[in-house]
């Protein structure tokens, strides 16, 4: 929220000096909020901690905007809740004192919610009581959007669609008709391949989507939300490579001794290019075309948040032994990952220009996000845990996070609609919850 700062002049008094400066009145400009939806993926629905809950949903960036909408004329928002704060399909995560294999002493970690089980009713389809202002569906690809009978293979959609077994997702987002809409689709095109380990995995479906097939769904899907002439604001594809679950863990995180560094460098001394020393190490990581199949990580690689410190600790990985490849982006992979963004964001920019929409620049916000912003005082930043705006599964963002989102989506709205919506106090909303 901002805040006007006001200096007196030395020559007015108390008694005569007033000030005209006055905050503006909230107005919805040109644009029209009574129908707002929200289509998007695991980012719009309020995903959070690894799972889906209920208060997650609640604090959804969507639900942020529909509360500053409705001070200016904006319409009720309906959002497919979850009965309780569980997790669905499976727990969150939450802080809690965790002991690995390894440790001589418990330590603060993530780990699974083992609170009350109020789930029932998750799997139970709640279209009847439609239709939903936040279609945002965890896991769902732009291209998805395409698939008609998606909604029968993601638990998330099935809950919700009309017709989940006949109907594709772009035909669902349209539904109710906006007279305003929000779209962030595609960062799941290519968050998949990343998040698998780019080329280390052996997920079919754990691929980058084809740029051109990717064109189609969103362009698809955009004529259906502009159909009857609404207006809205297209979100842009962050660089996921620029998230916690990829900068948590240092290449050069491991912390040797001198005795350790020696004992090291005689198992691999015949193994060209591998080299310890006492303090910072790049662990060893598996490479098929290192000549011997494994390798050093280098600087603007990255070891993935999923990489299970036990077998780190316990078992040797990044020291005896290399770390498996699907826990790892190299070089290569990591300029797949940025040349997909690019090319996708080129293709959200052009749609834009096309329709007359103005793009929220998201993933230029989420670099600067990354070297720390202030909000009223308060820090924000995308380390792991303390900078507040991730949550702790390290994709997805906690409360404040989302009205951090929110706030940004309303800079754009303002600008381009002649708006004057208030924006959010994002101090008001949660970081990650400690026991």
């Amino acid at each position: 929220m901002k805040k006007i700062y006001i200096i007196g002049l030395m020559a007015c008094t108390m008694a005569a000096c007033k000030t005209n400066i006055e905050p503006s009145k909230p107005d919805k400009g040109s644009a029209d909020f009574t129908r707002y939806v929200a289509v998007g993926n695991s980012l719009t629905a309020g995903f959070a901690d690894g799972s889906l809950y209920k208060s997650g949903q609640q604090n959804s960036y969507p639900s942020i905007l529909a509360g500053q909408f409705k001070l200016v004329g904006g319409g009720n928002f309906k959002q497919p809740l979850l009965p309780g704060d569980f997790g669905y399909p499976g727990a969150k995560l939450t802080l809690q004192m965790v002991q690995g294999a390894c440790d001589a002493t418990p330590s603060l970690a993530p780990a699974y919610f083992k609170g009350a089980l109020d789930t029932a009713g998750s799997t139970m389809s709640i279209a009847q009581d439609g239709p939903y202002n936040n279609m945002g569906v965890p896991g769902i690809r732009c291209i998805d959007f395409l698939f008609r009978g998606y909604g029968m293979l993601n638990p998330y959609a099935r809950r919700f669609y009309v017709d989940p077994a006949g109907s594709r997702p772009a035909d669902e987002a349209g539904v109710l008709h906006p007279t305003f809409f929000t779209m962030w689709i595609g960062a799941n095109d290519v968050l998949g391949y990343a998040t698998a380990g780019g080329n280390g995995s052996s997920d079919p479906t754990a691929k980058i989507s084809d740029p051109n097939l990717f064109a189609v769904a969103y362009d698809t899907t955009l004529s259906i939300m502009r159909r009857n002439g609404a207006q809205g604001v297209l979100i842009n594809i962050p660089d996921v490579t620029a998230i916690p679950f990829f900068t948590t863990i240092p290449a050069n995180g491991l912390t040797l001794t001198q005795d350790d560094a020696y004992r090291l460098n005689d198992a691999y001394n015949n193994v060209p290019g591998i080299r310890f020393q006492a303090g910072a190490n790049y662990f060893l990581i598996a490479d098929a075309s290192a000549p011997a199949k494994f390798r050093q990580i280098q600087p603007g690689e990255y070891i993935l948040l999923s990489l299970p410190m036990d077998s780190v600790k316990c078992a040797g990985w990044g020291t005896k032994k290399p770390i498996p490849a699907n826990y790892v982006l190299t070089a290569d992979e990591v300029a797949n990952i940025q040349t997909a963004t690019s090319t996708f964001n080129q293709i959200i920019s052009r749609l834009a220009q096309r329709e007359n929409l103005a793009v929220v620049d998201m993933n230029s916000y989420l670099r600067t996000l990354q070297s720390g912003i202030l909000f009223n005082g308060v820090a924000f930043n995308t380390t792991f845990v303390s900078g507040g705006a991730f949550s702790l599964d390290g994709i997805h963002l906690t409360p404040r996070g989302y009205a951090l989102v929110a706030n940004q989506i309303i800079n754009t709205i303002n600008n381009r609609y002649n708006a004057t919506i208030p924006q959010v106090d994002v101090n008001k909303y949660n970081g990650v919850l400690f026991p």
